[in-house]
């Protein structure tokens, strides 16, 4: 369970490293349109080759369907409340609504990186260490997500303390998931971990369509098309070696 905290750790602080550059560095927002594209097909890679695929292997296709269909219809849900809640446009590089609370752009942060985070910890049951594919997508799409709302949340009026101490707090929570996601499956058939599997990739799937591309395209344009694809092929080959 350690071994899936740290993993979740180093995941997690990505959004931390995003929010310094975002807070300390003169970034445009096409940069970080190109840098979420990216981030992008490196999570699209993760989903297909990783955690679709293994969830197929180890349960075959009526648990990876209705994993993804679960996993889509709670994200659905979730962003649902949290739009209404003013955090709509958490990941937009340009300013957050003025209604947007502090509550729920933390939990539309942890919306977004749980389902990440429960991925790592359950790519580690079987023994034969973490999927390494995994981490390096969850960990390269967390830096251009915490770079975009950092950058929306600064453009906002939020002080630098406020910004550093809400994403610590999510990668605390997300290093949590992590273990648990390991814990709680560690004995499990094969059926349900595949189901959680396949329900995680269907919230990040659900998440990158609904929040991430189109911000990225917003702000980068067609180019976001290449990039994505970039970072596909860059976390396909990961996964391969």
């Amino acid at each position: 369970m350690l071994e899936a905290a740290f993993w979740g750790l180093v995941g997690g602080i990505a959004l931390l490293v995003g929010a310094l550059m975002a807070l300390y560095l003169r970034i445009s927002t096409r940069f970080i349109g190109l840098v979420m594209g990216f981030g992008t097909g490196v999570l699209f890679s993760a989903v297909a080759f990783e955690l679709t695929r293994d969830a197929y292997d180890l349960a075959g296709a009526d648990s990876v369907v209705l994993g993804l269909l679960a996993g889509a219809l709670v994200f659905f849900a979730g962003d649902w409340v949290l739009d209404h809640r003013g955090a709509n446009r958490r990941k937009s590089p340009t300013g957050m609504q003025a209604d947007a609370t502090s509550s729920a752009l933390v939990l539309g942060a942890l919306l977004d990186g749980i389902p990440e985070s429960a991925a790592i910890g359950v790519s580690l049951i079987g023994g034969q260490g973490v999927g390494v594919a995994v981490v390096a997508a969850v960990f390269l799409s967390n830096i251009p997500e915490g770079l975009s709302a950092s950058a929306g949340m600064k453009a906002s009026g939020r002080s630098a303390r406020s910004i550093l101490t809400m994403w610590a707090v999510v990668a605390l929570i997300c290093t949590a998931a992590a273990a648990l996601g390991y814990g709680l499956l560690g004995s499990a058939p094969p059926g349900v971990i595949a189901v959680t599997q396949s329900f995680a990739a269907g919230a990040i799937l659900t998440m990158l369509s609904d929040t991430m591309v189109p911000e990225a395209v917003k702000h980068a344009g067609p180019l976001v098309g290449l990039v994505t694809a970039l970072g596909f092929a860059c976390a396909f080959l990961l996964s391969t070696a």
